[in-house]
């Protein structure tokens, strides 16, 4: 098994707490992400998927005024177009990962987060922010002549909307995180001091629920949403069938009957 605790990173922290693993990334002085940060971050998910004691993920900035500021700018300059397109490419692939790991990824938005820092908080599965007008939000690559590039313009197109996604990127717009809970960005805002106890309990919470069909939803949703219907439902009685079999569904349907709190394994 995989110990996502004890992987010894350069650009991140990580701990494992109720089944709630803690994934920070630290790269000062804005969490800027390069290559090297990003393949961190594979690693980092890989071992998410294989360790059993991590049922649910918040990822959070361990600087205390940046969540990121996206992909770090002295490589789009420094570097040829076929790098900095390879290093896209991989960043996407990343993501892709986040979205297809059988388990909820919390992204924690305790600081600025711009262009690919964004992206890397719209991979995840839930976004919850920092009540703080001076906090900042936003997609500026159309500034440097370029294209949210590492799958923000589909990200941010199924969460908002082709028209208001289309607006925000050719513009450059940024906003706070009241904005982005209106746009739909986040889910929720928190004060500054709340943001980490509440978004740790309301992991903690999922952590203690039913981990198999808390999975399930996800990816029935992320792999089969863009399907033709008949496709998608056949993809959820698939999964259905898994989750019926399961020892979850057996104990919820006995602790119902019995009238007491069901204790779920995740199995």
């Amino acid at each position: 098994m995989m110990d996502f605790a004890n992987l010894n990173l350069e650009y991140f922290n990580t701990r494992v707490e109720d089944g709630v693993g803690l994934l920070e990334i630290n790269r000062p002085p804005a969490n800027a992400h390069n290559l090297e940060v990003l393949q961190e971050l594979d690693r980092a998910i890989m071992a998410i998927r294989f360790d059993e004691s991590v049922k649910v993920v918040i990822f959070t900035s361990a600087l205390p005024k940046f969540f990121s500021a996206g992909f770090d700018i002295t490589v789009l300059r420094d570097s040829t177009p076929e790098y900095v397109g390879l290093s896209s490419q991989f960043s996407k692939e990343v993501m892709l990962k986040i979205q297809s790991t059988r388990k909820i990824f919390i992204a924690a938005i305790n600081g600025h987060c711009m262009g690919g820092g964004l992206e890397l908080a719209m991979a995840c599965d839930l976004r919850f922010a920092i009540d703080d007008a001076r906090v900042k939000l936003g997609m500026p690559e159309i500034n440097l002549g370029l294209i949210p590039g590492e799958g923000g313009t589909q990200m941010l197109g199924r969460l908002v909307g082709k028209s208001k996604a289309l607006y925000l990127m050719i513009t450059g717009e940024t906003f706070d995180p009241n904005r982005a809970l209106e746009l739909g960005i986040v889910d929720k805002l928190f004060h500054q001091d709340e943001l980490m106890p509440e978004t740790f309990a309301f992991a903690k919470k999922l952590a203690q629920g039913p981990a198999l069909a808390i999975g399930f939803n996800k990816l029935a949703l992320n792999e089969a949403l863009d399907l033709p219907i008949g496709s998608a439902l056949a993809f959820e009685r698939e999964l259905q069938n898994q989750a019926l079999a399961s020892q979850d569904a057996k104990e919820g349907s006995t602790a119902f009957t019995e009238k007491r709190a069901p204790k779920f394994t995740g199995h």
